[in-house]
């Protein structure tokens, strides 16, 4: 299937605050949201290969051999079913738990599970202070109600006392207005000696609210009439209170809800959570025909599955496709950047091409995507860095960054949105503030260029390889190298980081990908069967259950590594060149490789194919 046009401050955790066991623990949490009812993980008791450890700090190299798939049963993946990836029409707004109503029933489901799982001293606790915003919320409710009587009728002694009271204090527009009327009916009773005197006192310090209306309350005071200043027009006196309390309306009806009279259904918040599931296990791109088990909350489901087919080819580059990446973790489009000096954006689902970026005026080495897919920077052979704006306007190019001279061949955003990070032929790291589109930082030691960076999972630290064979850790708050891996056998890539920031991937030029162990500091475990010695930037990374290591090759192929043994677990072939790149999306189910062939290909599991391929 084809388609054409149309900062942050501290290092690296330390052993002694984060264990090995803990951190274990924390990456075994993490990394699957499911088990299907069929094993599919790798076994852990594979064991570390057929290889020795090596010199190299205790690595254990994996003999390369293929197919070698311990652990990996094809039965397991007889239990999925692809069921398509379906639009989700309906977005419910960010903001919808800000409704106080809601906010209350929430702390109602809460309290009503605690009490259900005997937490009773918790539940007790969350109770009474429940109970204390409870009797907050009736207190401002009567002060609203006595709030609207006093405008109404003028008592400006009552909403005097009122203003410095429960939810009237904080409001500065409310306040303002407030004495502003006042203050205007002091001028038209011509009490022009109390106008003034309120006027000092009460409104001074609120005209930053609107500077234009005080200019003008100061002259009303010499006018002869209110409505002869700009700003009160259309003034109406006495009448204008009704306006006031119209205009303030979703404050004076500030409503509270007793506790007392909403009835909980029983197992109320474990009904939503299994709605929420349902949700989630029916929009995912493959059904399992069992009953998948949950493991953990603290992800959304997916259904892991291993590719071993080509789904679509995204076709529209007029030369190599050097690198790719999904924009954002929803993963519904892709990003692509070529030789040809374009960064293109295609459609997940159907493989059209929604835009083409034009402005580079070298090949494109690397692109990233924001994790909420709205933004994408493009690293340039021209020397610059370009952040696009991709949410409705694909052409917009939100900034231009430069280095010191040379290509950049690297660019990757923080995990926070607001900072970049690049490197290049200059050797030096630069982490750029998007905000103000200025330098933050820069980072200089190593010997050669620059060929990949990275942030760490918890983004206090840039991640940067070099052809100079070591991999540096940069602290974006202090600028110093914390830590420096060297001695390996070749340039170095690509790195990425586990996001249990406790392993390190990294890609040399010696026909091998590292894995390193962040807490030891030590490499532990190398990746062989593929090629990646040439000029090429072969990458690297993790799969979406942090057990599957993917990159592309020399000879156009996907390989994918179980990371407890070290084994290929597959190898995909479709291209026709050299595979640049080979990027895991865990909600879509897919994979995305980038070619010298000129294209970009989806892969998936197709069901009616062999599980392993066998490419002997």
């Amino acid at each position: 299937m084809s388609a054409a046009d149309s900062p942050l401050a501290s290092p690296l955790p330390r052993t002694s605050s984060l264990s090995s066991s803990s951190a274990n623990a924390q990456h075994q949490s993490t990394s699957r949201s499911v088990t299907p009812a069929t094993p599919i993980a790798p076994n852990s008791s594979s064991g570390t290969g057929s290889g020795s450890n090596s010199s190299n700090g205790g690595e254990a190299a994996a003999t390369g051999q293929y197919p070698t798939r311990i652990g990996l049963s094809e039965e397991a993946f007889k239990n999925v079913v692809h069921g398509g990836s379906r639009p989700k029409t309906i977005q419910v707004s960010p903001d919808i738990f800000k409704d106080s109503s809601l906010r209350n029933d929430l702390v109602r489901l809460i309290i009503q599970y605690l009490q259900d799982e005997g937490y009773s001293i918790s539940q007790m606790v969350l109770q009474d202070e429940a109970n204390t915003k409870l009797n907050e919320q009736r207190a401002d409710q009567s002060h609203v109600k006595r709030m609207r009587k006093a405008i109404l009728d003028g008592d400006w002694p009552e909403v005097e006392k009122l203003c410095t009271r429960g939810i009237f204090s904080g409001h500065s527009s409310f306040l303002h207005a407030i004495y502003r009327q006042q203050f205007l009916e002091m001028v038209e009773r011509s009490e022009y000696q109390n106008a003034f005197s309120f006027l000092t006192k009460r409104l001074k310090p609120l005209e930053h609210v609107n500077p234009d209306e005080f200019k003008d309350m100061c002259y009303v005071l010499t006018a002869k009439s209110v409505q002869d200043a700009p700003s009160f027009s259309t003034w109406e006196g006495s009448a204008a209170r009704r306006k006031l309390v119209k205009h303030f309306q979703t404050l004076l009806d500030y409503e509270v809800t007793s506790s007392s009279l909403v009835q909980v259904p029983p197992t109320r918040l474990l009904e939503l959570l299994r709605q929420a599931i349902a949700y989630q296990i029916e929009f995912s791109r493959y059904h399992p025909k069992v009953i998948p088990k949950i493991e953990t909350l603290m992800q959304d489901y997916t259904s892991f599955v291993l590719p071993n087919a080509c789904r679509t080819t995204l076709k529209g580059h007029t030369d190599s496709v050097k690198c790719v990446d999904w924009c954002g973790d929803e993963g519904l489009r892709i990003v692509s950047g070529s030789s040809d000096n374009t960064v293109r954006l295609w459609w997940t689902e159907t493989g059209q091409c929604l835009g083409v970026l034009r402005g580079h005026l070298g090949r494109v080495w690397d692109v990233c995507a924001s994790r909420d897919g709205n933004m994408v920077a493009s690293a340039s052979a021209d020397g610059t860095v370009r952040i696009w704006n991709v949410v409705q306007t694909f052409n917009l190019c939100r900034s231009v960054l430069s280095g010191t001279g040379g290509d950049l061949y690297s660019v990757k955003i923080h995990p926070g949105g607001n900072h970049v990070a690049f490197g290049g032929y200059d050797k030096v790291v630069h982490l750029y503030d998007l905000r103000s589109s200025t330098s933050a930082k820069t980072f200089v030691g190593h010997e050669l260029s620059v060929s990949c960076v990275s942030f760490n999972s918890y983004g206090n630290l840039v991640i940067s390889g070099s052809k100079d064979r070591t991999v540096r850790f940069w602290d974006i708050g202090s600028g110093l190298c914390v830590h420096t891996f060297s001695g390996g056998l070749g340039e170095v890539t690509s790195v990425e980081s586990s996001s249990s920031g406790s392993q390190l991937v990294v890609a040399f030029k010696d026909n091998s990908n590292r894995l390193f162990d962040l807490r030891m500091m030590r490499p532990v475990r190398r990746f062989r069967g593929h090629q990646n010695t040439s000029k090429s930037f072969i990458r690297a990374g993790f799969g979406p259950t942090q057990d599957l290591i993917a990159s592309g090759s020399e000879e156009g192929s996907i390989h994918i590594w179980d990371l407890k043994s070290g084994n290929v677990l597959q190898r995909l072939e479709g291209h026709s060149g050299v595979v640049y790149s080979a990027r895991w999306n865990a909600r879509q189910s897919l994979i995305a490789s980038c070619s010298d062939d000129y294209t970009v290909k989806t892969w998936w599991y197709d069901d009616t194919r062999p599980v392993f391929i066998d490419n002997n």
